[in-house]
């Protein structure tokens, strides 16, 4: 389903988006969990401060 949804916003005069990939400790086993979101590119840097 997300190839769908990203060929859907490529087309000409869509947003410009990018996929971010965090990397999330939990803290009781010490394990990393990665969790991906697609956002506006103009947003990448408030996605990852959070």
């Amino acid at each position: 389903m997300a190839k769908k949804v990203v060929a859907t916003l490529k087309k000409e005069g869509g947003l410009k988006i990018a996929k971010v990939i965090k990397a999330v400790k939990n803290p009781k086993t010490g394990a990393y969990t990665f969790k991906e979101e697609i956002v506006p590119e103009d947003m990448v840097q408030e996605v990852l401060n959070k």
